[in-house]
């Protein structure tokens, strides 16, 4: 599996989490339910096929990106011009919660590369216009981290 499919990934379970935020415990089940997939069922996306390395390794990035998300999202919220948290969209929140993730926290991934996939992500799973608004707030971010 690419580092871009892993990412896309993450991208879902941070999305799904949103809906869990109250209840830590069906948060956490949910998370793990997203690998299954039941007969019979007849949603739009096939199974999820990944291994048990790659589910360790979705789960834990998304439960590092959750235990800091207050920081995360105080720091998205800085960044974003006349925009709170409660107003932005929640597929544009997950996403701009893993892209500011992997800018602040992440070593491994190059700035550049973070916001990048960020906007893929923003083109493939959000509104018409939230690649740019993605883009401005993880370059807001980014500049920011530079200047610290």
């Amino acid at each position: 599996m690419t580092r871009r499919e892993l990412r896309e990934h993450i991208f879902r379970e941070l999305f799904t989490a949103q809906f869990y935020e109250e209840n830590e415990e069906d948060r956490s089940s949910q998370l793990e339910l997203y690998f299954t997939h039941p007969e019979g069922d007849d949603l739009d996306f096939p199974p999820c096929e990944v291994s048990p390395q790659e589910q360790e390794e979705i789960l834990l990035k998304t439960r590092a990106i959750l235990s800091l998300k207050e920081e995360i999202d105080r720091m998205i919220e800085e960044a974003s011009v006349a925009w709170t948290i409660r107003r932005m969209n929640r597929s544009d929140l997950s996403i701009l919660r893993l892209g500011a993730y992997e800018l602040l926290y992440d070593d491994t991934i190059p700035p550049k590369v973070a916001i990048n996939e960020a906007v893929l992500l923003a083109r493939k799973f959000g509104g018409e216009e939230s690649y740019s608004f993605i883009n401005g707030v993880l370059g807001q971010i980014q500049r920011k981290k530079e200047n610290s």
